[in-house]
């Protein structure tokens, strides 16, 4: 089980993420690049320039072709994802934060920062034919945030509900034809770094900043599960083949220099899903683990860590024959 590590960006990771079928990873880092990397080797298929700033989110559309970033610049991205080129820039009143395609592909959501005297914003545009025109045409719907902010987002029930969570612990649930809030909860008491799907997409998991990571049920909101650890989660993904979950953090990054490598506790922890019990621990990064991803056949997985670097791991024969007694 040696790890393929990718270097490839100058500043610490934000967010990775695998295409559909798994052949392609792409990742984005603070260093305002976002790349795309073979999965299999780790080579690096090509680089996306064109963002001023930290691009913290990213999402890849179902057929690989387009490719959506929303950076701190102030800007969301719509790519071509064969030429590497920009299809649209979209420019924000403040920071954009999240972003994701829908299911069809047809549609995507990206949201603002509450910075700057500007309101978060969630908004949905129609990218079925997208070109230049995009950045200067009204968007499908508006849903203001009057809460806390958005910090990551999901979107659910094929393209009828987008799942917000937000820095106050929030989770809420928005109907897209009437422009609604349809459900919130507050199980986590701090903000919500990511949120993940089950395969199905019945599930998702969230890793918060309390600590904890929770299973909910992606229609009613309900808290289905809770793996607990000490120090903060960043990211957590389902397994699509097995009753796995993937956790992965460490303490902010501010904090890291205080403390030794073993108290930082930069592992990615594996719980089962059902029984919440930890079974399996992975070393490696030398900071926080800032994104994961099981691959999408469920028999690697990658972590993004605050020190910049990607790692690839693939499981051993142990890990599937492993019974959980």
């Amino acid at each position: 089980m040696k790890p393929i590590m990718l270097q490839g960006h100058e500043r610490s990771i934000t967010h990775i993420k695998y295409n559909r079928e798994g052949d392609l990873l792409f990742s984005s880092s603070k260093d305002s690049k976002a790349n795309v990397w073979f999965s299999l080797n780790g080579e690096r298929l090509g680089t996306f320039n064109g963002h001023q700033g930290a691009i913290w989110c990213l999402d890849v559309d179902w057929t690989s072709t387009k490719f959506l970033t929303a950076s701190g610049d102030m800007s969301v991205k719509l790519w071509d994802l064969e030429y590497g080129s920009i299809i649209a820039t979209i420019s924000c009143k403040s920071p954009g934060r999240t972003c994701g395609f829908s299911y069809s592909g047809n549609q995507a959501a990206y949201s603002n920062d509450s910075s700057m005297g500007q309101t978060c914003e969630v908004t949905i545009i129609d990218v079925r034919n997208a070109d230049s025109n995009l950045s200067t045409s009204d968007p499908i719907l508006r849903i203001p945030i009057s809460s806390s902010k958005v910090t990551s987002m999901l979107w659910a029930n094929l393209d009828n509900n987008i799942i917000t969570g937000h820095e106050n612990g929030m989770i809420c649930i928005f109907d897209l034809r009437t422009g609604k809030e349809l459900n919130s909860v507050k199980d986590h008491s701090s903000t919500i770094n990511d949120m993940q799907l089950s395969k199905d997409g019945t599930m998702f998991v969230t890793a918060s900043k309390d600590t904890s990571a929770k299973l909910f049920d992606s229609e009613s909101l309900v808290c289905l599960k809770t793996y607990k650890t000490e120090k903060p989660v960043n990211s957590a993904s389902i397994s699509p083949i097995l009753e796995h979950v993937v956790l992965g953090g460490g303490q902010d990054a501010m904090e890291v220099t205080t403390t030794s490598t073993q108290a930082g506790k930069f592992d990615s922890r594996f719980y089962h899903l059902i029984y919440e019990e930890e079974f399996a621990r992975v070393k490696g990064h030398f900071g926080p683990i800032n994104s994961l991803s099981f691959h999408p056949d469920g028999h690697s997985y990658a972590t993004g860590g605050e020190d910049g670097f990607i790692r690839l791991q693939s499981f051993d024969q142990s890990y599937f024959d492993y019974m959980f007694d």
